[in-house]
């Protein structure tokens, strides 16, 4: 039975490494003693009940929701043939909000080597097709923010696995300090210079490294780096309006404002993609 088509299992993990990526965000590198398959691009989840040292705070939210709190999805930062991995960032937190950043914190700041905790794994349709050779020669990935992890793991497994495709990574953060990945993804430019290009822009810094461009992934910018508008294939991954975002915005009588991953899906449509080639996943 391929992967993605498998029921997820629950299986144990002990974290063997932790990787600070940023001052807020952490790779753990997780064993497993079993483990079932996955494709570059899944996500595993994570219960909060697993960790006594959130029983309370998980409680005292039940209460105030009056339901039981969900589970926590993580994308796979890890490509299948390395060590299984996730990356983290810890959510802010915002006033008001019921939907709080309950497990982030506590899996970036408080998950030494030796933690071990269950996970159900694998799941996501957010991958490449198998025949993705034979539709397309180019993947454009466009995100944002911890949205980069899900295209990190396709990008280094398709590098592997598919000889034939080019990459674009268009990967847009707050300031330089933010980006995930950033020695990674310049490591596998210069490894693979006529197959990747990697492209970053930050929103809130003026004094830009060099190469860097300046504000938001726009239409003038993947115009510019996407010329086979017709035929690449998109994979956008980063925040979305949430439901609560939504559910407020209802209550108010207004339309919710759109973030990242709406305004990115209008642009690529703008420039020429059809929906049939936009692959899109929700993130931070």
């Amino acid at each position: 039975m391929p992967p993605e088509r498998q029921k997820p299992q629950t299986f144990e993990v002990v974290v063997t490494d932790v990787v600070h990526e940023t001052p807020d965000t952490v790779t753990l590198v997780l064993g497993a003693e079993k483990m079932p398959s996955y494709r570059a691009g899944q996500f595993l989840t994570i219960d909060p009940h697993a960790f006594p040292i959130l029983a309370g705070q998980v409680a005292y939210l039940e209460h105030l929701k009056g339901k039981k709190e969900l589970v926590r999805a993580y994308s796979m930062a890890s490509a299948p043939h390395e060590p299984l991995a996730i990356t983290i960032k810890e959510e802010p937190y915002r006033p008001g909000d019921l939907h709080f950043p309950l497990l982030s914190p506590v899996l970036v700041y408080s998950c030494p080597g030796g933690t071990r905790f269950p996970v159900v794994g694998f799941t996501g349709p957010y991958t490449l097709p198998p025949d993705v050779e034979q539709r397309t020669g180019h993947i454009v990935h466009v995100v944002a923010g911890s949205g980069v992890v899900p295209n990190f793991s396709i990008l280094k497994d398709s590098l592997r696995s598919h000889p034939k495709l080019r990459h674009t990574f268009i990967d847009t953060n707050k300031t330089w300090g933010d980006v995930i990945f950033q020695s990674a993804l310049a490591r596998l430019a210069a490894e693979h210079p006529d197959r990747l290009r990697v492209v970053h822009t930050l929103t809130r810094q003026e004094d830009l490294p060099p190469g860097v461009r300046k504000g938001r992934v726009s239409k003038e910018l993947l115009e510019e780096f996407i010329p086979d508008r017709d035929t690449a294939f998109a994979y956008v991954c980063g925040p979305a309006i949430a439901s609560w975002d939504r559910k407020k915005a209802m209550e108010a009588g207004e339309q919710p404002t759109p973030r990242f991953l709406e305004t990115t899906l209008a642009h690529l449509q703008a420039v020429g993609f059809t929906p049939a080639r936009i692959r899109r996943e929700a993130y931070g």
